[in-house]
């Protein structure tokens, strides 16, 4: 049996919510090469929005406008 990227897709989206977060979190770390210095950096600056949002002063993005926008943006409508 040959895996696909769209068999894991579908397979993944079947899974809860919070599996598929933690699914993209463990993703998104094997090809991210992030070092210690670089997760610092982010859980700052993630620190940093959420301090914004809790002020008002942060912009909040819907994700599915988000989504629909970086298709629109990119080659073949597939980000």
């Amino acid at each position: 049996m040959t895996v696909t990227v769209e068999s894991v897709e579908a397979a993944a989206m079947e899974l809860p919510e919070s599996d598929r977060i933690h699914l993209a979190h463990r993703l998104a770390r094997s090809v991210a090469h992030m070092t210690p210095e670089i997760e610092t950096a982010w859980l700052d600056e993630v620190e940093r929005r959420l301090v914004e949002v809790d002020a008002g002063t942060g912009e909040l993005a819907v994700g599915d406008d988000v989504i629909r926008e970086l298709r629109r943006t990119t080659r073949g409508g597939r980000i």
